[in-house]
């Protein structure tokens, strides 16, 4: 906090001086002493500044810079809510796209099984999810194994080889090869919720495991071999989860209760027949649909090496403007259908009182410092990002526009108002980043996007960033 306060008083300084800093860089760009002096002398305590500074040094300036008006203003009426139940806990991990996926299809469960709650076991998939993206990865290593350390493609991989993060797509992936269980088949786990320590060590394991499966490509040793030692390696990885996340069922025993506290007869599963009785929703009916303005719209793209199972395809998405996402996804809620979505929750969203509104905190004036960028300057310049996904569970519509969002997060009950946010729509254009809905929501011509060759966009590109962390 002390630096960056710092940094914005020279910054205030310098825009005060205006054409004048020029003359104070020397020859080599250098902070020199004499510079340094000049912008010390500029400076001026007055009387509002000491206010500032004196408001600063003794709180919490996120409080200082939250804007009242907004609060005073704020309500939670929506005129559409989907009927859920329930606030999920991601924890201190980042599954948030996976608990948001199984939240989508979560309400038609419950409301059809008339359940009082009912939650899908995130451990279980979370755990095909981690040995995917160790075979995946290991896979990429085989691949590239000749390329120098330093090549750009190659270096990205290596450089975040087991994160927690993913996609829709992952989700999907997860669901049709490895089917779905309650979450009391497998529950969660103290690592399930406190992936850290966990992903670090298998993180350093891959690592050595890539030195290795280098060494045996550089001495052209036949593919075989190679995906044997492979395989040796992904044996270990699995061993690892197990004694942090449990040992995935094959096959299991169940009966629930419903609300009116009538049991049902005890039935064998298996993840695949559980999915294929309680859920059946065909996930190939779902579309990505991005915002992505430093790129043309009403175009095709796919992320190179962006996937968490290696025989799938890649995130692709069509891109488009900010206000089709908005007509789509207010389509699929006003019809009970929730809404996963990938948002910057590092911008304007305040915990305790479950808001996202642009404008929400009002650092300008505190500092007197110009910090505004548009959508794609963020995203270029790495100040945005689509860092977590959520689910859409309610709109508020006037006049036919959407005023704001109603918000299922999974960080537990205790944030925001009992586990929900809202989510205002100026917040929608500016952070939103992609929605997943039905093809059924979705007119034809953005539907033929999807027939155009995708361009292919690299691992370094913002938005495969975005969906890889």
């Amino acid at each position: 906090m002390k630096c960056s306060s710092i940094s914005s008083v020279v910054f205030g300084v310098l825009l005060l001086l205006g054409p004048a800093a020029a003359g104070l860089l020397g020859g080599d760009g250098s902070l020199t002493p004499e510079i340094a002096g000049e912008i010390r002398a500029a400076f001026r305590m007055d009387p509002h500044t000491r206010a500032i500074y004196n408001a600063i040094t003794n709180n919490n300036t996120s409080q200082l810079a939250l804007n009242r008006d907004i609060l005073r203003q704020h309500n939670e009426l929506f005129s559409h809510k989907i009927k859920t139940k329930g606030i999920t806990a991601q924890k201190s991990s980042g599954r948030c796209w996976l608990f948001a996926g199984l939240n989508v299809m979560r309400p038609a469960v419950i409301e059809k099984y008339k359940l009082e709650n009912f939650e899908f076991s995130q451990n279980y998939l979370a755990f095909w999810d981690k040995m995917e993206k160790a075979n995946c990865y290991l896979e990429y290593m085989i691949e590239l194994g000749k390329r120098d350390p330093l090549d750009r493609e190659l270096e990205k991989l290596i450089s975040n080889p087991f994160s927690d993060g993913g996609w829709w797509e992952y989700v999907v992936a997860l669901v049709d090869k490895y089917g779905v269980v309650p979450k009391d088949v497998m529950p969660e786990t103290h690592s399930s919720g406190n992936t850290g320590s966990m992903n670090a060590v298998i993180r350093r394991k891959l690592k050595a495991d890539t030195l290795k499966l280098r060494k045996l490509c550089s001495e052209g040793k036949p593919l075989e071999e190679i995906r044997a030692a492979k395989k040796r390696m992904l044996a270990e990885v699995y061993r690892m989860l197990v004694m942090n996340l449990g040992q995935p069922p094959t096959e299991f025993r169940w009966r629930y209760e419903d609300k009116d506290s009538k049991l049902s007869e005890i039935r064998t599963y298996t993840p695949r027949s559980f999915y294929k009785e309680w859920v059946d929703v065909d996930l190939g009916q779902y579309v990505n649909i991005c915002n992505d303005p430093t790129q043309e719209y009403d175009k095709h793209y796919r992320l190179a090496r962006l996937r968490n199972v290696y025989e799938r395809e890649d995130v692709h998405y069509a891109n488009v403007e900010i206000a089709v996402l908005k007509e789509l996804a207010m389509k699929s809620v006003l019809d009970d259908q929730p809404v996963w979505f990938a948002a910057d929750v590092g911008q304007d969203q305040d915990r305790k009182h479950g808001i996202m509104a642009v404008g929400l905190y009002d650092y300008g004036p505190i500092y007197g410092a110009d910090t505004k960028m548009t959508k794609a300057e963020r995203l270029l310049y790495r100040e945005g990002t689509a860092n977590h996904a959520m689910v859409f569970v309610g709109v508020d519509v006037e006049n036919g526009k959407p005023v704001k969002w109603l918000v299922e997060n999974s960080w537990g009950k205790e944030a925001g108002h009992e586990g929900y946010w809202t989510l205002y729509d100026s917040w929608f254009d500016e952070h939103v980043y992609g929605v997943i809905v039905k093809k059924a929501y979705v007119p034809n011509h953005v539907l033929n996007i999807y027939k155009q060759d995708p361009v292919v966009l690299p691992l370094w590109h913002p938005m495969a960033t975005l969906f890889a962390d």
